[in-house]
C-alpha cells in the first residue's frame, strides 16, 4: 500500500475535475446539470460540498501525523456519503422523466470510492514503544 497516498491525491484531483463536468442533461427542459452549476433546478450546488472535502482531505493526506488520518477517515466518509446522495438525487427518475446520465456523474463515483480506499489504507508507521 505504498501508493495509496498518491494514488488519493490524484483522485482528489479527479474529484475536483469532476464538479466541473456535466454530470446529467434534463432533455425535456433543455439542462445540464453539473456539480457547482444546476440552474433551472433545485438541487442547488453540490459540488461546493465536495470541493470543501477535497481540500481538507488533501491537508490530512500530506500531514503525517496519526490523528490526520483518523479524521480522514470523517472526512471521506462524509464525501461518500455526499456522493451517494448526489447519484439518488440527481440521476434517478423522477415523475417518468430520467435524465441522461453523463460522465461527470460517474468521475465523481470512482474518484469519491478511490479517496475512501486510500484512506482506509494509510502508509504511516506506528512506532511500537516497549518498557525495559
Amino acid at each position: 500500500m505504498k501508493y495509496m497516498k498518491w494514488i488519493g491525491l490524484a483522485a482528489a484531483v479527479l474529484l475536483i475535475v469532476s464538479c466541473f463536468t456535466p454530470w446529467v442533461i434534463i432533455a425535456s427542459q433543455n439542462i445540464v446539470v453539473s456539480g457547482v452549476d444546476a440552474t433551472g433546478t433545485n438541487y442547488g450546488k453540490p459540488g461546493y460540498i465536495h470541493l470543501v472535502l477535497v481540500v481538507f482531505y488533501i491537508v490530512f493526506t500530506l500531514v503525517p501525523r496519526l490523528w490526520a488520518k483518523r479524521a480522514n477517515l470523517l472526512v471521506v466518509a462524509l464525501n461518500s456519503a455526499w456522493m451517494l446522495r448526489n447519484f439518488l438525487v440527481i440521476a434517478t427518475c423522477k415523475v417518468g422523466e430520467c435524465p441522461e446520465r453523463e460522465t461527470g456523474l460517474y468521475l465523481m463515483m470512482i474518484s469519491s470510492l478511490l479517496m475512501l480506499l486510500s484512506a482506509l489504507f494509510p502508509d504511516i508507521k506506528i512506532k511500537n514503544q516497549q518498557d525495559n
